[in-house]
């Protein structure tokens, strides 16, 4: 607040500082903050960036903090942080309910260009278009190795469904969503019926997300070493 409140009255906590105040990254000593183009501030041990359109849309208060709004803050950290920061920070940012990344997307369609526009476009489209269904397979796979499970059948039929991987000795169903969830009502509405369908014919069916596969990888596995081993007890 000191360092803002020091940089005058239009000025925002950014960057990488904004990205720690969200809860997207850990803390950085680093104080950043960004001012309109026509503000000229120095301070010792802040690093102020200079912004030619600074919009007040951007602005949000956390904690009686002025600060740049979540859409800004990745624009600006994608701009100085590595691509994997960065997809995490995304991740973050969609399981804190700040943004989703379908919402995020479409925002930096009508945003002006500046640095980390183009970075963060990317590492949207390579979650939108490039992780298809054989990448997150792939994935899973390793996974499934990771905890000590036989090899499922992929892609199997059951109950009408077509699903993801079964393991018919356990009764076992896992189903990889490649968002965090599936948003539209008629997406949700499938999914809950073919859940439905397996428990009804006795099956235990689990979800993970693509974020999941890719970033709590030892969530996942332990999860699934958890689930195998209590289904093959009840056998």
């Amino acid at each position: 607040m000191a360092a803002v409140l020091s940089c005058g009255p239009t000025a925002l906590l950014s960057h990488r500082s904004a990205a720690a105040l969200w809860g997207l990254i850990d803390v950085t000593p680093r104080i950043e903050v960004v001012v309109p183009y026509s503000v000229v501030r120095r301070r010792e041990g802040i690093c102020v960036h200079r912004r030619s359109g600074l919009s007040f849309v951007e602005r949000k208060v956390v904690d009686g903090i002025p600060v740049t709004d979540p859409v800004c803050t990745l624009v600006d950290l994608a701009a100085c942080v590595a691509r994997e920061r960065v997809e995490r920070a995304v991740n973050e940012a969609d399981r804190l309910d700040l943004i989703d990344p379908e919402a995020l997307r479409l925002a930096l369609d009508a945003y002006p260009k500046r640095p980390g526009l183009a970075r963060l476009r990317s590492v949207l489209d390579s979650w939108f278009f490039s992780l298809t269904d054989s990448v997150l397979e792939r994935r899973f796979l390793a996974l499934i190795r990771a905890a000590g499970l036989p090899m499922p059948e992929t892609q199997a039929w059951l109950n009408g469904f077509r699903v993801d991987f079964y393991w018919s000795r356990l009764g076992l169903v896992v189903e990889t969503d490649g968002l965090r969830y599936h948003r539209t009502p008629a997406q949700q509405a499938k999914d809950r019926l073919r859940d439905q369908a397996h428990t009804a014919a006795g099956l235990t069916t689990l979800r993970f997300t693509a974020a999941q596969v890719r970033f709590e990888a030892a969530r996942v596995t332990a999860t699934l070493a958890a689930v195998a081993t209590r289904l093959d007890g009840a056998d």
